[in-house]
């Protein structure tokens, strides 16, 4: 376990220095590279944690070496074409008048200083249902095919040459409560010119959504370091346009306004740097932050949670993951049963067939139809017969 919790931090070490452009110091030559690479790969950052190899190449294995080169690569291609696939796709989308909107831009890559320490994740796009067949219909035209799928939300799409687009025709999350407010974020949505289809959430409204959803995330332990950075960029990026007051109460909305100030901290603390102001005034205790911090880099396997709002969140996400499995119990029980009717219909039919079938093999049953009952039993002894004689 220590040995989970020693990989991780030093995995934000690593990320931290580089973002930062200083000399953090991390054991490189304790490190197991394999699971070093899994882990980043988990995380999203594994392009910015190759930059932080350059001067420890000696210390690290050929195989993992080129592993983390591969994903640095990724990153640079992905710079080049992902603005002019991605309005290539926003183009079409206009044309068909389908409308809908983006949920997180792909604005975020210019916050990064260094252009190849972006990621080449996914942008979130969303629509209803009717208009969503339409849109996937259209990516598979240009090559995109289905990279994971989100169970009655949506799904990943992605091409070699392409920007990653996770298309939703309902927000990822569970409980009604949770989905309604994400639902009001959109409502400030704005038509992003030159189109008059597709809409974006300007900068507090998208910022608003990030933490919602990284609260969210936390508590069903898929929360990763590359978002957790990235809410760090947008907010030192967006403050000015932001309504600190208004944010605070909205997330209050959801009642994870404590615990998405926690996470927001917590990215200071790995990726700030001492000119930010954010964390003056913020709470002393870092045994805080270092539950937030274990469960986060652990996928929570290691779990001392004790946020009261988190607690909550994660109890109400469980039931609804609970009720949904005793729903799919049901449609399994449902299935198995129509499947043992229709089965049975199939061997009831076989033994007794129509009178159409019937009257076929025997022509007397046309005059006399009430000898059907008759003629079947009369079918059954030949087949009866044939088969012992066989």
């Amino acid at each position: 376990m220590n040995r989970l919790l020693f990989e991780g931090r030093s995995l934000v070490g690593i990320v931290s220095s580089v973002i930062r452009q200083d000399d953090r110091q991390v054991s490189y030559n304790r490190l197991d590279w394999e699971r070093m690479y899994r882990l980043s790969d988990y995380h999203k950052v594994a392009n910015i944690v190759y930059i932080g190899l350059l001067g420890y190449r000696e210390t690290v294995p050929d195989k993992w070496r080129d592993r983390f080169f591969k994903r640095y690569q990724e990153s640079l291609q992905f710079g080049e074409h992902c603005g002019e696939s991605f309005q290539e796709v926003l183009t079409w989308l206009d044309m068909r008048k389908i409308s809908c909107t983006i949920l997180t831009s792909e604005s975020v890559r210019g916050l990064y200083r260094l252009s190849e320490t972006a990621d080449i994740g996914p942008v979130q796009i969303f629509m209803d249902e009717e208009k969503y067949y339409l849109a996937k219909g259209y990516l598979v035209d240009l090559g995109y095919e289905t990279d994971e799928t989100y169970n009655g939300f949506g799904e990943r799409m992605r091409k070699v040459s392409g920007i990653p687009i996770i298309l939703y025709h309902k927000l990822p999350f569970r409980t009604s409560k949770y989905t309604k407010n994400m639902v009001k974020i959109l409502e400030s949505a704005q038509i992003k010119e030159p189109y008059e289809n597709i809409w974006m959430l300007p900068p507090e409204s998208e910022f608003l959504y990030r933490m919602a959803g990284a609260a969210y995330r936390y508590v069903t332990d898929e929360l990763t370091v590359r978002e957790v950075l990235e809410l760090l960029l947008c907010h030192r990026a967006w403050k000015e346009e932001i309504d600190e007051d208004a944010l605070w109460k909205r997330l209050a909305e959801f009642r994870i306004d404590g615990l998405a100030e926690k996470i927001l901290e917590l990215a200071y603390m790995w990726f700030g740097e001492k000119t930010d102001t954010f964390l003056i005034s913020r709470a002393d205790d870092t045994v805080v932050y270092d539950i937030l911090e274990e469960r986060l880099l652990s996928r929570g396997i290691v779990n001392r949670e004790n946020d009261e709002q988190a607690l909550k969140l994660q109890s109400l996400v469980d039931k609804e993951i609970e009720k949904e499995k005793k729903a799919e119990g049901k449609d399994i029980k449902r299935e198995k049963r129509d499947q043992r009717y229709t089965e049975m219909k199939r061997k009831l039919s076989w033994i007794f067939p129509d009178f159409h079938y019937m009257s076929s093999i025997y022509p007397v049953l046309e005059k006399l139809p009430v000898l059907l009952p008759l003629y079947w039993v009369i079918r059954g002894l030949r087949l009866l017969w044939r088969s012992l004689r066989g």
